[in-house]
């Protein structure tokens, strides 16, 4: 395995389904050595900002689904998602994520091309949007107004699971294409999936990565699948794997850094949902981004797309000073002040700076 310039689906399938704790951990260990080649200690920073929790998809395991009629809805108005983000580039971080549910209007539209064009005229922090499907005009704005990423997970490359995941409406076809739409604009694009999922298989696994490298993507953001009692998937919990979920997302990481080598790979916070030290031991397995959550604490508890979610009561100077301590923990450093651009996006030319 150590010559080797990509693992086969058939090396893939066999690390997902191995058990053995002293050969996973050589797996987890040959990742972190890649990662540490790539970035060195450097662990980059993304502040997230979950400025609305509106949506107007369904999805079977979200927690922000439309039809959902437990949560109270909100959306932070311009003037406080842009104080967040000053706040954020105040303590030294490269990088904000605009996090919202799906909202396709002119009304919201207008409001985020504001903010964006507000934090670029008084920072340099890069901006990454995670706002669903929309109209490719509408990417377009938002990227010369001065986004510089866009995350769209698919949850799934399996088409045929994408459509048990959402009712009718929601298009796997749709989903992708948005994909690419972002990726012939410029951005530089993020996806992912959900591990662990009701009917998903580790082929389905295998696939999904194979997927990343088919389109290119040049951020992972993979989470365990956390069933919210909230949302018609709960019901199906009994038929998710059997395997540990907790390792199985470890697996992941580390294949995706074997795989996909140059890509930004997030620890990601519902990792921490299952195994209280889950992000820093995810940053010892392949990743190299970790977002704390930066939303003010009073919006918090609506933005809950599974349960148990960490750091609903910790305000963002005391997330920010947890996760320091985190990072130290694992000989790594917060990467202050630096964007922490893809290293795939910047390999592949398209930028110069």
């Amino acid at each position: 395995m150590e010559q080797e310039t990509y693992l086969s689906k058939e090396e893939i399938i066999h690390w997902l389904k191995e058990k053995d704790a002293n050969k996973l951990a050589s797996l987890y260990a040959r990742a972190d050595k890649l990662t540490r080649k790539l970035f060195g200690t450097k662990v980059f920073f993304r502040g997230i900002i979950e400025f609305g929790n509106s949506c107007n998809k369904n999805c079977y395991y979200c927690g922000i689904r439309k039809g959902n009629e437990k949560i109270f809805r909100y959306l932070m108005p311009k003037k406080e998602i842009v104080e967040t983000a000053l706040w954020a580039y105040s303590q030294g971080y490269g990088s904000v994520v605009l996090q919202s549910g799906e909202i396709d209007n002119e009304k919201r539209v207008e409001l985020i091309l504001e903010v964006i064009k507000e934090i670029k005229k008084k920072t340099n922090l890069r901006i990454t949007l995670s706002l669903g499907e929309l109209l490719k005009e509408s990417y377009l704005e938002f990227f010369k107004a001065g986004a510089d990423r866009y995350l769209l997970r698919i949850e799934t490359a399996n088409k045929s699971l994408y459509e048990k995941l959402h009712p009718e409406g929601h298009s796997f076809d749709n989903r992708i294409e948005c994909v690419q739409n972002l990726k012939s604009i410029g951005y530089q694009v993020g996806t992912g999936v959900m591990i662990g999922l009701p009917f998903q298989t580790i082929e389905d696994l295998a696939e999904d990565i194979l997927f990343f490298k088919k389109l290119d993507i040049d951020m992972i953001g993979m989470g365990p699948f956390i069933p919210n009692e909230e949302t018609p998937l709960f019901s199906q919990k009994q038929y998710c794997m059997k395997e540990d979920m907790f390792q199985l997302s470890l697996k992941m990481i580390a294949l995706c850094r074997l795989y996909l080598k140059d890509v930004n790979i997030s620890a990601t916070t519902a990792l921490q949902a299952l195994n209280r030290k889950g992000r820093e031991i995810a940053l010892s397995s392949g990743a190299n981004i970790i977002m704390p959550i930066i939303t003010p604490l009073k919006y918090r508890q609506n933005y809950l797309l599974y349960p148990n979610k960490p750091c609903l009561d910790e305000t963002a100077e005391m997330c920010k000073s947890c996760i320091e301590n985190r990072i130290k923990s694992v000989n790594k450093n917060i990467a202050y002040n630096e964007p922490g651009d893809p290293l795939h996006f910047l390999n592949n030319g398209k930028i110069n700076d």
